[in-house]
């Protein structure tokens, strides 16, 4: 897991490298950078809005539709890790921890198969 934790924070650092080059900082603040991640969701959301659930990983097999998702998909991956460094939050780790989590609250014998309830 190490490479992949070196990559995420390595991606971070580019991101927030990036901001700094640009002066973006300054508008980067937590609710802001919220406001865009919902958005890209949103334009993400919209490939997938017309598209009969049935028919989504063979929809989106096409090479063209499969780009669109990837590019989206990456905004929303840049604007999550970017709100993650402003608000200081090791994602890598806390990710881990909330994976450890599920694994004791959703016991794979108690739940195969089942959606499980909210809490």
């Amino acid at each position: 897991m190490s490479d992949e934790v070196d990559s995420i924070r390595a991606l971070t650092a580019d991101i927030r490298e990036f901001a700094r080059e640009r002066d973006w900082e300054k508008f980067h603040d937590p609710k802001s950078l919220l406001l865009a991640l919902v958005g890209e969701v949103g334009e993400l959301a919209e490939l997938f809005q017309w598209v009969p659930a049935d028919d989504a990983v063979a929809a989106f097999a096409d090479p063209d539709r499969r780009q669109r998702a990837g590019e989206e998909v990456s905004d929303v991956l840049i604007y999550l890790l970017r709100l993650a460094d402003v608000l200081d939050i090791d994602l890598p780790r806390a990710a881990h921890a909330k994976l450890v989590d599920s694994h004791r609250r959703f016991a794979a014998d108690a739940v195969l198969g089942i959606a499980p309830k909210k809490e």
